[in-house]
């Protein structure tokens, strides 16, 4: 039983341990390899943020290592692991009060064959080599924190970086990726789309959202100790505990078809006639923001086709977005103004969020047809 200090350290502590479910990473995934099977070939791929033996993650590329044609396979767990070694002792060989401390560790997959000769490779060939091949499977000599110069040199020596990270570190994660200029596949709450640092890298096409995830909720396991406090959850007959997340996107810089399809759009005149959205019909017309030269489109299935001026959107529209279809010009998504991130003038006195007969509206995306006059 955890002792009433850990309980309250934990409950202090920022919760952000979401464990991604395995048929979320194999959607996603899948999407990369219907535009460009060989996308993964001859590559390394880095889970820095993952258990292997609890990691989703590691557990899907371990399975399709040979059928990707994967170069490496490396995944490294973080000292503080809630749920390190809790399923399966990856020291098997270490005294057991070794074992059963949550050490930071590495493995590194070079192959995955059918190592016990059942005909088929699974987790249990993967098992096989942690018992067999004591040099896949190390102890790191730092904490694993990602920031650390051991996994920095991880990262240096990968090709793509793969996993879920710590949503209050998702900033510093991102730039810890895109300093390196590495390719990734990660997972984040889609407010990280607003945040300064995020943004310039999404309007200059060097990362963008991912194929799968546009809406709704999805599904993360969570430590014992998580408070079960949100909307949904649910705990499975093993105790082992799931909680619903909102707001959740993939982010990367990996090619998939779904960002090359533009969007269907009405004209303007059809769009007030026809549009599912009483909000705009009801007003025969598009706002403009009493702030930045501009008019509002709170649906983005609401965009005119023919509209040649910028036009600002919600947050969301970046599921749809397709570079060949449009220009962002910039974000504008709180009170202070930043010439750089909204790329407008600002033509209010006060408040810089977008104002529609002085009231705020939410974040917004600037964006122009690019085959628009300019």
């Amino acid at each position: 039983m955890a002792r009433h200090s850990e309980l309250k350290q934990a409950k202090n502590a920022k919760n952000d341990e979401f464990y991604t479910q395995f048929y979320d990473i194999q959607k996603e995934v899948l999407a990369y390899l219907d535009l460009n099977p060989s996308v993964f070939e001859g590559k390394t791929i880095l889970c820095p943020c993952d258990d292997p033996y609890e990691s989703n993650f590691f557990k899907y590329f371990a399975l399709h290592f040979n059928t990707l044609k994967l170069k490496k396979l490396v995944a490294t767990c973080y000292v503080n692991s809630p749920i390190s070694n809790t399923q399966l002792s990856l020291f098997a060989h270490e005294p057991a009060e070794d074992r059963t401390t949550k050490a930071p560790h590495k493995l590194e997959v070079a192959e995955v064959a059918d190592y016990n000769k059942d005909g088929a490779v699974d987790l249990a060939d993967v098992e096989w080599l942690l018992e067999n091949k004591k040099n896949a499977l190390t102890r790191l000599n730092g904490d694993g924190d990602f920031r650390s110069d051991e996994v920095t040199k991880l990262r240096d020596e990968a090709d793509i970086i793969i996993t879920n990270p710590p949503f209050s570190l998702f900033r510093e994660f991102l730039a810890w990726i895109t300093e390196a200029k590495k390719q990734f596949l990660i997972i984040g709450n889609m407010n990280a789309i607003t945040y300064k640092e995020i943004f310039p890298l999404i309007r200059e096409n060097r990362i963008w959202l991912g194929a799968t995830i546009h809406s709704g909720d999805r599904e993360f396991r969570v430590p014992d100790y998580y408070p079960l406090q949100a909307a949904g959850f649910r705990i499975a007959e093993d105790g082992t505990k799931y909680i619903r997340v909102k707001g959740v996107r993939w982010f990367t810089n990996l090619d998939h078809g779904r960002r090359h399809q533009p969007l269907s759009l009405m004209t303007m005149e059809k769009n007030l006639r026809f549009s599912r959205h009483k909000e705009i019909v009801s007003k025969k017309n598009y706002d403009k923001y009493d702030n930045y030269d501009a008019i509002e489109v709170p649906f983005t299935d609401a965009m005119p086709s023919d509209y040649e001026g910028i036009m600002g959107v919600p947050i969301s529209f970046l599921d749809k977005y397709c570079p060949e279809q449009f220009k962002i010009i910039g974000m504008s998504s709180s009170a202070g103004y930043n010439e750089k991130i909204v790329g407008l003038p600002f033509l209010g006195k006060k408040d810089a969020r977008p104002l529609i007969k002085g009231k705020n509206t939410y974040a917004r995306i600037f964006i122009k047809h690019k085959k628009a006059k300019k």
